[in-house]
């Protein structure tokens, strides 16, 4: 199963009472985060979840209100007892911007590791299958689909017909090869596993639809309400009827709009524009939060 949180839905600047947008999993007991403006660590724990099991970091784009809250972040990470290395991923110049923002924090009891990433780059991290894909905003940013693969389910006469001895069974259920044996000795047929894409300032683009397309979850920026469509256009964001129309397109199961103005002081005065195009919508709120599970999962 796989946890998903937005901690925090405001855009631009932070509101007393709106978080700014950013994007929480955790899988197998391990968090990913997405974006980091000023306060997310408070916005993180407001939700729930631990700063010291975050794993990776994924960045968008290197505007201050997805950013600017990474050393803050960082040294909160540490008070919790974080020591393990720490994987920030981002767009080209990510290492740079990440060592000019941990200048105010340069003894974290953990290693940092950059990564950059461009049109269709994958990662591969705690379990967590990463695409990112580039979007169309007045910077280059990305947006992320997260793939959460599933095996077999383990086949005891396919292991031994395989001359599997047990004491090999277990490792082998989890993925693990040993001793010449291979996790396709003992699963059968690869399971459906759980899709959640994710984006945020950016104008409706093909793309975002393609890797949407059949997801359990996605996440999108629902900016400005529909009498705002040309200032969504100015400054290459989206409204929530933008958001809707893409969801319906790609047929996903579930959207969540998030990256709110903060000049839109209620966001839920405006679902309508974004239900009646998909029926499925959630104008989300800080901490909202659902655990998604894997189809034959109890």
């Amino acid at each position: 199963m796989l946890d998903v949180s937005l901690p925090g839905t405001g855009g631009s600047v932070p509101r007393l009472d709106r978080f700014l947008c950013c994007c929480y999993m955790r899988y197998n007991g391990v968090g990913l985060l997405i974006d980091c403006g000023e306060g997310t660590q408070l916005a993180v724990k407001n939700a729930g979840f631990s700063l010291g099991k975050i794993g990776t970091i994924l960045i968008t784009h290197f505007h201050a209100d997805h950013i600017s809250g990474l050393p803050g972040l960082l040294l909160s990470m540490g008070n919790e007892g974080h020591t393990e290395p720490l994987t920030i991923a981002g767009p080209r110049g990510i290492g740079e911007i990440v060592k000019a923002l941990t200048i105010i924090a340069p003894e974290l009891p953990f290693r940092v590791n950059t990564v950059e990433l461009g049109d269709f780059s994958t990662l591969e991290r705690h379990g967590f299958g990463i695409t990112s894909f580039e979007v169309r905003h007045s910077c280059p940013c990305l947006g992320y689909d997260i793939r959460i693969k599933r095996g077999g389910k383990f086949d005891r006469a396919k292991a031994e017909a395989n001359g599997v001895p047990i004491k090999l069974w277990s490792k082998l259920q989890k993925g693990e090869s040993i001793d010449g044996y291979t996790p396709d000795m003992v699963l059968g047929e690869t399971r459906r596993g759980i899709h959640v894409t994710y984006t945020t300032d950016t104008r409706p683009v093909g793309i975002i639809g393609m890797m949407a397309a059949d997801a359990d979850l996605f996440i999108c920026e629902g900016m400005f309400e529909r009498a705002k469509s040309d200032r969504a256009k100015e400054s290459s964001h989206m409204t929530m009827t933008d958001a809707a129309k893409l969801a319906r397109d790609a047929e996903c199961a579930e959207l969540w709009l998030t990256h709110y103005s903060p000049a839109l002081t209620d966001p839920d005065e405006f679902a309508n524009e974004a239900t009646s195009v998909f029926p499925n919508t959630v104008v989300a709120h800080d901490a909202h939060t659902k655990t998604i599970r894997f189809e034959d999962e109890e």
